[in-house]
């Protein structure tokens, strides 16, 4: 069954832009992140005006959720901030400058989101650091804490990355976009309205088959038949499970991009997205096996598969393309913009 409304904006933690989709990344290998940070895009419709087309240079309104304060943070230390917390520093420079106008896009729209529709829970900022709601964002001192000794020269090269593209975002009809990332994609990225039942026109399918050789594109979970009932039972408390293991989960439909759309649990049809967060799956492009008592689930690609694919980015740089071309790639049909 096709998600509701009410349930698709609960439903939209589960990104992976993801983002992821999306995809809070700190590591210093090319190793994929074993979890992936789970936040909400704005997905909502912000109108065409004059006020919106002139974008602050003013810093970003941050609230410390440890403190309470509404922190001030300059642009440039933002976005810095930022890529050191969703991509790998050791990604090539390209796709580190892709990464930054992403992020800088989605801090633009959150800005203007929170002076049109203010959420009291912010106590007037425009986002907070709460990285369950809203995209990663490391202070220098955490960048410290996280890169180590490396720190001087990951720091060096991401401050570069961002300097060099901080006066660009990526718009729609003169507005910033929904700047959805992730992980990693299944060979092919997802729509908006696949995932999250509203489609939405340039986040569509696009080819990222280099996410195919990315380190843990494809991983397997096993699930005793214990493991696997009590996991369902307590996302889904009114099923009704039969005694035969494979009758609880089928497959019923899925996208072209391979993303499951719709499983047959019990007695109930749910998406694959709410399976996917109920057994704590890597992406919702799956496949299922029964054996031996157990069910074996092959997961390919990280995370929601909307937007931007970190590794495919990275790809794309290794190949020799520009941070433009990525964006161009992941995003069609938009524009690069100067926001000030």
């Amino acid at each position: 069954m096709k998600t509701t409304a009410a349930a698709f904006l609960l439903l939209i933690l589960s990104i992976v832009v993801i983002p992821a989709v999306p995809a809070f990344i700190s590591k210093e290998s090319d190793s994929s992140p074993q979890t992936e940070t789970q936040y909400e895009y704005d997905i909502e419709s912000i109108e065409n005006s004059s006020e919106n087309n002139i974008l602050s240079t003013e810093p970003y309104k941050v609230l410390d959720i440890s403190s309470g304060k509404v922190l001030e943070v300059p642009v440039l230390d933002y976005v810095i901030g930022a890529v050191c917390a969703e991509m790998p520093a050791n990604f090539g420079t390209e796709a580190l400058k892709a990464q930054a106008v992403a992020a800088h896009t989605y801090a633009e729209r959150r800005r203007i989101s929170a002076a049109n529709s203010s959420d009291p829970d912010l106590k007037g900022a425009d986002f907070s650091n709460d990285t369950s709601k809203y995209q990663g964002y490391f202070t220098k001192e955490h960048a410290k804490e996280c890169f180590g000794d490396r720190f001087e020269e990951n720091f060096a090269k991401i401050a570069s990355a961002v300097e060099e593209v901080l006066p660009y975002i990526i718009t729609y009809e003169d507005v910033p976009i929904i700047a959805a990332f992730h992980s990693m994609s299944g060979g092919y990225t997802e729509s908006a309205e696949n995932v999250w039942g509203v489609p939405v026109d340039y986040l569509v399918e696009v080819d990222s088959l280099s996410d195919m050789t990315a380190p843990h594109f494809r991983e397997k979970t096993a699930f005793s038949r214990e493991e696997l009932k009590v996991a369902l039972e307590a996302a889904f408390p009114d099923i009704k499970l039969s005694s035969d293991m494979k009758e609880w989960l089928k497959v019923m439909s899925v996208s072209d991009s391979g993303t499951v759309l719709t499983v047959a649990i019990g007695d109930i049809t749910v998406s694959g997205s709410e399976i996917k967060d109920a057994l704590g799956l890597r992406s919702a492009s799956f496949e299922i096996s029964f054996f031996d008592n157990q069910a074996e689930i092959t997961t390919k690609g990280f995370g929601h598969g909307v937007g931007m694919s970190q590794y495919g980015a990275n790809a794309m740089a290794a190949e020799g393309k520009n941070w433009r071309e990525i964006l161009s790639h992941y995003y069609p049909n938009c524009i690069i913009s100067e926001s000030f």
